[in-house]
């Protein structure tokens, strides 16, 4: 066996990249969103133990709406990519181009076994650039076709080496064999076709027995003339081995998927559900259109679901012909394989079997599978296509006068499949280039055209993307994915009654109810969905909120284990205030799915309406455990144990929020409530800082904004406050507490009464019977020394807040200096509002300065937050004068409505 150089290696390796380097700057499309994107088993955080109890994508094997594609160890290598560059599709692109790369070398070396150096390098070449690869190479998924088709090449040439120089067995090489048919599997159902290539080559190769001389030997056993020759028995006993690891595989691979096929519609594979004869002409023509891929490899498409392929009906179909000759074609070839024993004829066998076995999982012929043809799934079979191709290259070329043109023509064969291969990269570039340019290749897809409405919906452009949503229920009518898309847009467009029409008829086009048939098995799962867009859709409506609650109900009587349902009734149960039921739905979508971070958060949701902080604490920590980056769980989490007022919790609340801000750096909310705890635990530096920053983020933040000026007051910066306030007031002039601080730093420090008077004023105008406001404002009078209008003013304060200790105080503070004045013959007004001398301001008649009283409630870190300054805290201003304290603002004002978001997961 001629090994492979070095130059034949660079050779490859520069095809291949000269290729596909333009796949690099390909993003997730198509598969790639399921398998990566939205598979947690790729995150860190997800047990490794996962990857083996799921299917390809992410699903438990145990649920009925997985594939039952169990791919751990393709999933493994994704997990890996993540591991190094998370999201970065350029790295999964540039992986499987490598591994591409991998598989040609691998080719080139098997190829070696029945085809001389040059052909088989023309085999290796052809394999390279062959344009029917794009999708296995160019799309992510397509790796699982990549590894599997290593571990089988490999497993294939680990097996060659089985038989010694003198005809024994040599047991380790099949003991290698075993264990990379098993690999292979793990990668892709397919592998485990190896075995039945490795029978091929020790039959018809190794041996090189014909189905002559097979038959003959047969027939001389049974007529008892002889018995198995050795070379037979060794053979066989080497095929036992192989058949019973197989068979092995097979047991476990049915136990996996705990003998279950998955649930594939109609939509999927339309002639799986097809009557007799129906199927089974349609499936049979399948097979020359696989072949005419690979033939000609010009109009490649995505997808070939639904009607891209119209069924074959009729005997009379001349489609027909198509299968009958592609039949005679591949009995001719399999005659003359099976029939002699030269090399050409082994060549032969084995390009069949590289083209016949690897495809069997895929024909659908012994069981239907979840699509009509799939591009992807010939990467192994193109290998057998690609030795016919070299092989007869290998015949032609030693016609002498036909060397030249054989050599022009795979010349020219190589440089057109090279380009169509480049070009055809850039078609995987998004999803809406993808999708368009299957829309050239097939119209009759209505899969096609709700993907390329997908593609426009995500860019927002929803006007468009209905009309593409419009068009494939006019191709396929019966669609009911299709018609969920209408519905969804149109409720995107904010046309409610349009969306509600189109949910109603997908809700028409669902399978009925059958006595004694189970519903699940006619449905696909994500179509029961339409129950679910359609309540969410009517419980905006106030007054359907129990049609809303029945849709749900049906849905999960329909479907006991419809997750979705459970959830989402329970966010219907939390609004309708049902939060008993609301909790037991919650709960009991967990006996589903334990391992939903979203379910415990909202659970946690439920026990804060339940007023039950320590269970919801603890059913944010179950979500946290799961996804320690679970944003909303983070946030409110850190937010729970902020309004707790422990201090011991506040450690791991700046943690939670610090790990909230590196997720969602742009959210100012995050910083705020840093710049809380940080006011809380008396550092004031960070606390300015963390307010800062969310300001910077948010302008005009009300409750960032009055904090800081709080902060500012507190810290004895009352001058630095005031700027700040402008700033709050500029935003948001309605703000009470804002004014009644600003007044207060405007009286007190800056001796401005008349700002402060303006301040007191525009609270008043605004609300009448506001006592902080309407006291404060008393005090002005007080210090403009109208002592006859700061009696009646407090006067009216004591008729608004009669129970007011310090209001009555302060009126007979008031009327004590009026008599005071009085009997000294003073007049009670200052004509100019001029303060007295200082000589008259010493406090002779009362003996120590007026208390000023903090009041006020905290605003929204929670709905039950209680302020950290009380009602009885008071504050002491020392004074030269006597004078009447306004009163002050000693709270903290949180996020109210800002932060209502954040309690609640759809």
């Amino acid at each position: 066996m001629a090994v492979v150089s070095w130059k034949e290696i660079l050779l490859l390796t520069g095809l291949v990249v000269g290729c596909y380097w333009n796949s690099l700057s390909c993003g997730f499309v198509f598969d790639d969103v399921s398998a990566i994107l939205d598979n947690k088993d790729l995150r860190p955080s997800t047990p490794l133990r996962n990857l083996f109890l799921n299917d390809f994508w992410g699903t438990p094997m145990a649920e009925e709406r997985s594939h039952k594609s169990y791919r751990p160890l393709t999933v493994l290598t994704f997990r890996l990519n993540y591991l190094f560059s998370e999201l970065s599709a350029a790295s999964y692109h540039l992986l499987n181009v490598i591994l591409h790369t991998v598989v040609c070398v691998l080719f080139l070396r098997v190829c070696r076994l029945f085809l001389d150096k040059t052909s088989s390098l023309v085999a290796a070449l052809l394999f390279a650039v062959h344009p029917i690869h794009t999708e296995a190479v160019t799309g992510v998924v397509g790796r699982a076709e990549l590894l599997s088709s290593i571990f089988l090449l490999a497993a294939f040439l680990a097996y060659t080496k089985s038989t010694s120089a003198d005809h024994s067995i040599v047991w380790a090489p099949i003991a290698l064999t075993v264990v990379l048919v098993a690999a292979a599997t793990l990668c892709k159902e397919q592998g485990i076709t190896v075995v039945g290539i490795c029978c091929v080559h020790e039959v018809f190769v190794a041996q090189g027995f014909t189905l002559p001389m097979l038959l003959d030997t047969l027939r001389h056993v049974l007529q008892g003339k002889d018995g198995f020759p050795y070379a037979v028995l060794q053979t066989l006993l080497k095929l036992i081995v192989l058949v019973i690891s197989t068979l092995l595989l097979v047991i476990v691979r049915v136990q996996v998927i705990q003998s279950q096929l998955p649930v594939f519609t109609r939509f999927d594979n339309p002639a799986a559900v097809s009557p007799t004869p129906t199927r089974q002409l349609t499936f049979n023509y399948l097979l020359p259109v696989n072949a005419w891929l690979l033939l000609n490899p010009s109009e490649l498409c995505c997808d070939w679901t639904m009607g891209t392929i119209p069924l074959v009906e009729s005997l009379i179909d001349l489609r027909n012909l198509a299968t009958l000759a592609f039949y005679m074609f591949l009995g001719l070839l399999a005659y003359h394989s099976l029939r002699y024993r030269h090399s050409s004829a082994k060549t032969v066998i084995m390009a069949l079997s590289l083209i016949v076995l690897p495809f069997i999982p895929a024909s659908n012929l012994f069981f239907p599978v979840g699509f009509v043809v799939a591009e992807r799934v010939l990467y192994v079979p193109s290998m057998g296509f690609c030795v016919l191709v070299a092989h007869g290259f290998k015949i032609v070329s030693h016609k002498g006068n036909l060397k030249k043109i054989s050599w022009l023509i795979i010349g020219v064969l190589l440089t057109t499949h090279a380009v169509k291969t480049f070009n055809r990269n850039w078609d995987w570039e998004s999803e809406y280039t993808l999708f368009t340019s299957a829309l050239k290749v097939n119209k009759n897809n209505a899969k096609l055209w709700n993907n390329v409405g997908h593609a426009l919906e995500n860019q927002n452009n929803y006007a468009k993307a209905l009309q593409y949503f419009l068009q494939a229920t006019r191709v396929q009518p019966d669609d009911i994915g299709a018609h969920m898309n209408v519905g969804r847009t149109y409720k995107n467009l904010n046309k409610s009654k349009e969306a509600e029409d189109a949910y109603l008829v997908a809700k028409s086009l669902m399978p009925q109810v059958i006595p004694g048939k189970k519903y699940a098995t006619r449905v696909a799962p994500n179509h029961l969905n339409v129950y679910i867009n359609l309540a969410n859709l009517i419980r905006a409506n106030e007054s359907r909120l129990e049609e809303a609650d029945q849709l749900y109900r049906q849905a999960i009587s329909m479907r006991p284990d419809f997750k979705q349902a459970y959830i989402s009734r329970g966010e219907l149960l939390l609004k309708m205030n049902k939060l008993t039921e609301a909790r037991d739905a919650y709960l009991r979508a967990l006996e589903l799915d334990r391992t939903n971070a979203d379910l415990w958060y909202n659970l946690a949701i439920v026990n804060i309406e339940m007023k039950d902080p320590s269970e919801a604490l603890k059913n944010f920590n179950h979500a946290l455990e799961l996804n320690p980056r679970h944003k909303l769980a983070l946030f409110n989490s850190a937010l729970l144990m902020q309004e707790s007022g422990e201090p011991k919790f506040w450690p791991e609340a700046n943690r939670r929020f610090l790990t909230y801000v590196e997720e969602e750096p742009d959210d100012a909310n995050g910083y705020f409530n840093l710049g809380m705890l940080a006011m809380d635990a008396n550092e004031n530096a960070a606390a300015e800082r963390w307010m800062r920053k969310a300001i910077g983020l948010q302008a005009g933040f009300r409750s960032a904004l009055f904090n800081l000026a709080l902060l500012y007051s507190q810290s004895k910066r009352e001058i630095d406050a005031l700027p700040v306030l402008d700033e709050l007031l500029r935003h948001h002039p309605e703000h009470i507490k804002g004014l009644i601080l600003k007044g207060d730093i405007l009286m007190n420090h800056k001796k401005d009464t008349h700002g402060a008077k303006a301040c007191f004023e525009r609270i008043l105008h605004m609300d009448p019977t506001n006592v902080q406001g309407k006291h404060n404002l008393c005090v002005v009078y007080f210090e403009e020394r109208d002592l006859p209008r700061a009696e009646r003013c407090l006067e009216e304060t004591l008729a608004l807040a009669p129970n007011e200790e310090y209001v009555r105080r302060h009126l007979n503070i008031v009327r004590g200096k009026m008599a005071a004045m009085s009997a000294a013959g003073q007049p009670l007004t200052s004509a100019e509002g001029a303060t007295m001398s200082a000589k008259e301001e010493k406090p002779k008649r009362v003996k120590e300065g007026v208390e000023e009283v903090a009041e006020g409630e905290e605003e929204g870190r929670g709905a039950d937050a209680v302020g950290k300054g009380a009602g009885d805290e008071k504050n002491v201003r020392k004074s030269s004068a006597e004078s009447l304290g306004g009163v002050g603002v000693d709270q903290s004002e949180s996020l109210a409505s800002s932060q209502s978001d954040k309690r609640t997961k759809e």
